[in-house]
């Protein structure tokens, strides 16, 4: 596993253990929100993973880009449809996202040396 994916992976996992033993009903919610909102269902996962790292994308969240193109990685996503979800997100979000894509190509090419 790249040092990349893995820092990011150790903290994330980190922290969200950190949030969640402080025992908030609203975080503990919301989180399990997110997690059932990404479950199959008229669409697959992997659709959903792809929506939201377009929307990820868009909103500028790097953290969430990572998170979500892991996902993608996980789910089977080729590069060749990768790069069709960074199109589709710097048309909509314009070109302020090409720094972010800079980055979660970045991020693709160390996943793929896990």
């Amino acid at each position: 596993m790249s040092n990349q994916v893995k820092e990011f992976n150790e903290y994330r996992s980190k922290m969200n253990d950190l949030i969640l033993s402080k025992d908030n009903l609203v975080i503990k919610r919301l989180y399990n929100l997110d997690a059932n909102t990404y479950a199959a269902g008229a669409l697959d996962v992997k659709t959903k993973e792809m929506l939201g790292l377009v929307a990820s994308m868009v909103l500028r969240c790097d953290d969430c880009i990572k998170y979500h193109l892991e996902k993608c990685f996980e789910a089977g996503t080729q590069t060749d449809e990768l790069y069709e979800i960074f199109a589709v997100a710097n048309i909509v979000g314009g070109t302020i996202v090409i720094p972010h894509t800079r980055r979660a190509a970045e991020y693709w090419e160390a996943l793929q040396t896990n």
